[in-house]
C-alpha cells in the first residue's frame, strides 16, 4: 500500500502543481477580444471578396476595431446599410458608401476579330492564356472561357459574342472577377455615368487595327477634346481617369472623337433617374 502511495502522490502534486501554472498562464498571457469584433462580423456579408482592401470580412472587423480611421463604408457588397450597422456599433458618424462597378475593358467581340488558332482544352481564361497568350489574335483581349462568369457571385456576368459582359444591375463591385481575369481586363470604377475604354491592347495602332476592328490606335484625339485632362493615352491605348471624368452632361466628347469608336457612355443610371422621376 505504502509504494502505491508512495508512487501516486508525486504525481497528484505535479499535476496540481501544472494546473496552477495554467491557470495563472492563463490570466496573465491572456489575449483580450473586443467583443465588438463579433457584432461588426455579425454585420458583414461574408463574401470575403476582399473589395474592403482586407483579408475577408475578419481582416476588415478587425481593422475597425483597432483603427479609429479605417472606414466603416468600404464594404461594397453589404452597401449602405451594412454602413449604418457598423457605424452603430462603433458609434461613430455613418458614411455612405461609394459603389463601384465591373467593367471589361474589351470590345473585340467575333464581328470585329478572329481567332489565331483552334483551341481544344481546359475550360479555363488562364488554362488557354499558357498556350501562345490565348486563342484570339489580339492577345491583350477577352479570352472568354468564363473564369470571371464563375467565380461572379451574383450571376452578373455572360460571355455574349466571345466577349465577357457585366449586368451592371447585378453587378455588386465585390471585385471578384477584377482579380481572376489573366489578361487584367476588368476593372472597378464609379457607379455613375461611366466613359469606358472598350480596349486593352498595348500594340501601336497599326498593329492593333489587324487583330480587332474596334482597337484602340492610341491617335489622341480623345485626350486632346478632354478640358478636364481625364483622358490619357497610355502605352498607345486611352485611358480614363475617373477622379476627372465628369461625364459630360449632354455627350462625351472623347467617345464622339474615337475615331475607332472604342470609347462608349453607359447612361444607365441616367435613364434610371429619369424613370423614376
Amino acid at each position: 500500500m505504502n509504494e502505491i502511495l508512495t508512487a501516486v502522490i508525486p504525481v497528484v502534486i505535479i499535476g496540481i502543481v501544472c494546473a496552477a501554472v495554467l491557470v495563472i498562464a492563463s490570466k496573465l498571457m491572456a489575449v483580450k477580444e473586443d467583443k465588438r469584433f463579433f457584432e461588426i462580423r455579425e454585420c458583414l456579408p461574408g463574401a470575403n471578396c476582399g473589395a474592403c482592401g482586407y483579408a475577408g470580412c475578419d481582416g476588415y472587423a478587425k481593422a475597425l476595431c483597432e483603427n479609429a480611421d479605417v472606414k466603416t463604408n468600404l464594404c461594397v457588397p453589404g452597401g449602405d446599410s451594412v454602413s449604418k450597422q457598423i457605424s452603430g456599433v462603433l458609434g461613430v458618424e455613418y458614411s455612405e458608401v461609394m459603389k463601384y462597378t465591373a467593367v471589361v475593358h474589351c470590345g473585340g467581340d467575333c464581328t470585329c476579330t478572329n481567332d489565331k488558332a483552334y483551341y481544344e482544352g481546359i475550360k479555363s481564361c488562364e488554362g488557354a492564356k499558357l498556350l501562345y497568350g490565348g486563342k484570339e489574335k489580339c492577345i491583350y483581349g477577352c479570352i472568354g472561357l468564363g473564369d470571371c462568369m464563375n467565380v461572379c457571385p451574383h450571376n452578373a456576368i455572360c460571355i455574349k459574342n466571345g466577349v465577357a459582359f457585366i449586368d451592371a444591375d447585378d453587378c455588386v463591385g465585390c471585385g471578384l472577377c477584377v482579380k481572376t481575369c489573366p489578361n487584367g481586363l476588368i476593372s472597378l470604377v464609379p457607379d455613375t455615368d461611366r466613359v469606358i475604354v472598350t480596349c486593352s491592347n498595348k500594340d501601336k495602332g497599326a498593329l492593333t487595327k489587324k487583330v480587332c476592328d474596334n482597337g484602340c490606335i492610341g491617335c489622341k484625339k480623345c485626350e486632346r477634346s478632354c478640358t478636364k485632362g481625364a483622358v490619357k493615352v497610355t502605352d498607345n491605348c486611352a485611358v480614363i481617369d475617373y477622379e476627372k471624368c465628369v461625364g459630360c452632361p449632354d455627350f462625351a466628347v472623347c467617345a464622339e472623337v474615337c475615331s475607332s469608336k472604342c470609347i462608349t457612355v453607359d447612361k444607365r443610371n441616367k435613364e434610371t433617374e429619369n424613370k423614376n422621376q
